[in-house]
C-alpha cells in the first residue's frame, strides 16, 4: 500500500511539472504571454548566457592598478599607475598563427580574387620585415609565413589595420558556422563577391544565403518563417583587438594573486616573482617566455638553450598565466586597439578605459532605410555628423581621439588659443617630425618579443607604431566583449 501511494505521488509530481513546463511565460508588465501567436507573437528566446567563441578564454573583469610596475629605465614617463576597472571579456588563448592567417587569405582569394584581386593583396603580410642589412634572413622571408614547419608560429608582418580586418572576417565566419550548426543555413562554398555571409548584412536583411531550416515566425501576419535576429542570442558579438587596459589586465593575471578583494602580490611579469625563470622543481631554471637574454644572445648555448627559440616560438610554448593565456610576456609583441598618447594615464576613463573612439553610424538613403551593402558585401558606415551630435551631453564630435590630449582644449601655447578650434590638429601639440612621432595613426602595442630584453616582459610597458606599418616582432590576438553578466553562471 505504501509503495502504491509513492507511485501515485510520483505521477502527480510529473503531471504538475508537465503543466508548468507547458505554461507560456507571461510578461510581468502587461500580462500578455510571450511566444504566443494569439497575442501577436512577441518572441522571447530561451537564451541563457553567451557561449565562448572558438579559441577564446574567459577573462573575469575587475579593478586593478594599471601602469608602471618597475623602474622607468627608458625615462618615458608615459604610464603612471592609476586605478581602473575592466569589464569581463574574452581573449584568444594564443596569438594568431600563420595557419590561422593562411585560412583567412585562402577565403579572401576564393571569394574575391576573380573580380577584386586587390582585396587579397591588401591582406598579405609583409614578409620583407625579416630582412636585415647586416644579417642573412632571406630564408625567413621565403619560408616563415608559408612553410608548414612554421604553421603554428605567430603571424608577423601584420599592420594594425590588417589585424582589425582579420577580426572582422573571423566574426563573420564564426557566426556563419553557428547558423549552419543550428540548421538555419546550409554550407555554401560558392559564395562570391558581395554574395558572402556578413553578420551585419544578414541582420539587415541584405544577405539570404542557402537557407536550410529558417526560424519559425510567430507573428500571425508574417510569412511563417524568418531570419535569425540579434534578440535570439545565437550569434556572437564581434571579434576585435583588445584595448590596452584589457590586454594589460589579462596579461597580469591577478586572479591568481588575490585573497577576497586584496591583491596579495603585485606582479612585474605575467607570472609570480621577479625572475624570468621558473622555480618549479620539475622545470627549475626554465625560461618563462621567449625574449633576448642579452646582447647577441637570442636562445642560449648549444646543449643548454635558455628559451630555445632564436625567433618566435610556436604559439602555446612555455607556461600560461593564471588566466590560461600563453605568451603574454614574450614571443611577439601584440597590437591593441588604442591610439597612443603619453598622458593616457591621466585622462582615460576609470571604467573600460580606451582612447581611439571615432563614433560611426550606418549609411541610410533619403527615406531613412539602410543603404545597400558595398561590392564586397559589407554594410556602409560614416562618421556621426556635427548636427547629429549637437544636442548630445556625452559627446559633440564623432572623432574624439584627441580629447584632452591633442585637441584645442589641451594646447599649451597661448598664441594658439585665438585660433578656431576646427583648424587645429594633433600636430600643433606634438609637432610630428619635429619633436614627436605621435599622430592619430599611432597605435599602441604591448608586451615583449623574441628580440626584446627582459624589461619589456612587464605587461605595463607600452610602445607605439603607425597603424599602417609592420615589423618582424609584432603579432596580435583577438578579443570579444562579454555581454550580460560579469561571469558565467
Amino acid at each position: 500500500m505504501k509503495l502504491q501511494r509513492i507511485f501515485q505521488f510520483s505521477i502527480l509530481i510529473v503531471a504538475v511539472l508537465s503543466m508548468v513546463s507547458c505554461k507560456k511565460e507571461t510578461s510581468s508588465t502587461t500580462g500578455w504571454a510571450y511566444n504566443d501567436p494569439k497575442n501577436g507573437g512577441f518572441e522571447v528566446s530561451s537564451f541563457q548566457q553567451q557561449q565562448t567563441g572558438p579559441g577564446l578564454v574567459f577573462i573575469e573583469g575587475g579593478t586593478y592598478t594599471m601602469g608602471q610596475t618597475q623602474d622607468d629605465v627608458m625615462y618615458e614617463w608615459n604610464n603612471q599607475p592609476r586605478r581602473v576597472t575592466v569589464a569581463s571579456f574574452y581573449l584568444d588563448e594564443i596569438e594568431v598563427r600563420n595557419l590561422d592567417y593562411l585560412e583567412y587569405l585562402y577565403w579572401l582569394h576564393r571569394v574575391y580574387s576573380a573580380d577584386y584581386p586587390g582585396v587579397y593583396r591588401k591582406a598579405l603580410p609583409d614578409t620583407l620585415v625579416w630582412r636585415n642589412k647586416l644579417a642573412y634572413n632571406e630564408p625567413l622571408v621565403e619560408y616563415y609565413f608559408r612553410h608548414p614547419a612554421y604553421r603554428n608560429y605567430p603571424v608577423v608582418g601584420i599592420t594594425w589595420i590588417q589585424a582589425g580586418d582579420y577580426c572582422s572576417w573571423r566574426t563573420d565566419r564564426v557566426n556563419e558556422m553557428l547558423l549552419i550548426k543550428k540548421g538555419i543555413l546550409a554550407m555554401d562554398p560558392a559564395q562570391k563577391n558581395e554574395n558572402n555571409f556578413n553578420t551585419e548584412a544578414y541582420l539587415a536583411g541584405q544577405y539570404e544565403g542557402l537557407v536550410d531550416k529558417p526560424m519559425p515566425d510567430l507573428n500571425p501576419t508574417g510569412t511563417g518563417t524568418r531570419k535569425v535576429k540579434m534578440e535570439d542570442g545565437i550569434m556572437l558579438p564581434k571579434y576585435r583587438l583588445p584595448t590596452e587596459a584589457e590586454w594589460e589586465y589579462a596579461a597580469l593575471g591577478l586572479i591568481g594573486n588575490t585573497l577576497y578583494e586584496r591583491v596579495v602580490e603585485r606582479k612585474n611579469y605575467p607570472w609570480n616573482g621577479n625572475y624570468v625563470r621558473t622555480s618549479e622543481s620539475r622545470y627549475y631554471g626554465s625560461f618563462m617566455d621567449n625574449f633576448k637574454r642579452g646582447r647577441g644572445d637570442y636562445m642560449g648555448v648549444a646543449g643548454n638553450l635558455n628559451d630555445g627559440a632564436d625567433i618566435p616560438a610556436p604559439c602555446g610554448s612555455y607556461f600560461p598565466n593564471d588566466y590560461g593565456l600563453y605568451n603574454m610576456g614574450g614571443n611577439v609583441s601584440e597590437w591593441v586597439l588604442d591610439v597612443y598618447r603619453p598622458l593616457n594615464s591621466y585622462y582615460v576613463a576609470g571604467l573600460r578605459p580606451f582612447r581611439g573612439n571615432v563614433f560611426m553610424t550606418q549609411v541610410t538613403d533619403e527615406e531613412g532605410y539602410l543603404a545597400e551593402k558595398d561590392s564586397l558585401g559589407r554594410m556602409k558606415y560614416r562618421q556621426v555628423s556635427p548636427a547629429e551630435a549637437a544636442n548630445r551631453k556625452n559627446y559633440r564630435s564623432s572623432d574624439v581621439i584627441n580629447y584632452l590630449d591633442g585637441d584645442y582644449e589641451s594646447l599649451i601655447n597661448e598664441e594658439d588659443w585665438t585660433k578656431e578650434p576646427d583648424s587645429l590638429s594633433t600636430n600643433l601639440m606634438y609637432q610630428y617630425g619635429v619633436t614627436s612621432l605621435i599622430t592619430d595613426r599611432a597605435r599602441v602595442y604591448k608586451g615583449a618579443s623574441w628580440k626584446d630584453p627582459a624589461y619589456y616582459l612587464s605587461p605595463s610597458t607600452r610602445r607605439f607604431l603607425d597603424e599602417g606599418e609592420a615589423t618582424d616582432a609584432i603579432g596580435f590576438r583577438c578579443a570579444m566583449t562579454r555581454v550580460g553578466g560579469e561571469y558565467p553562471k
